[in-house]
């Protein structure tokens, strides 16, 4: 009994400080260049997500950008959009119904939305907020990689 309670803190334990989750990645490439932090093209707006959360490492959430789902999210990835000028909004799955975060985005600037677990009644829910470009980048550098959209 003693035995099994003890393998089971060793595999939680795993979970809980290890790196990268397994979502699928983009390339390296990719990923190096956008941590340079260009100003999106064409007069269109950047948003970058991610999530550098301690708490819940294990666990993935869906993010969606404007209804549609961007993908799955991990401790240490980021996800990047370009999108036009305007209102948009961003929602991610918690415990009982998502959440959203609405924002407008203006031309030629790079917006940064944080994912982060919270704890919840049967599991860990997901909620976001918008950082300040400073904190968004040095987050997002600190990034394990890229996900790949779905």
């Amino acid at each position: 009994m003693l035995r099994n309670v003890m393998i089971g803190m060793v595999l939680a334990a795993t979970l809980v400080v290890s790196g990268c989750a397994s979502v699928s990645m983009g390339s390296k490439e990719e990923d190096m260049a956008l941590k340079q932090f260009s100003a999106p093209p064409d007069s269109m707006a950047g948003v970058y997500v991610y999530r550098d959360s301690f708490i819940g490492k294990a666990l993935k959430k869906t993010v969606s950008l404007d209804g549609e789902v961007i993908g799955e999210t991990a401790n240490g990835v980021y996800f990047y959009k370009v999108v036009p000028p305007g209102e948009h909004v961003i929602s991610t799955e918690s415990e009982f119904s998502d959440n959203a975060l609405s924002f407008v985005a203006d031309a030629d600037r790079n917006y940064f939305v944080r994912q982060y677990i919270k704890m919840g009644v049967f599991v860990g829910g997901a909620g976001l907020e918008m950082v300040d470009e400073e904190q968004g980048m040095t987050a997002v550098r600190e990034c394990c990689r890229l996900a790949a959209s779905q």
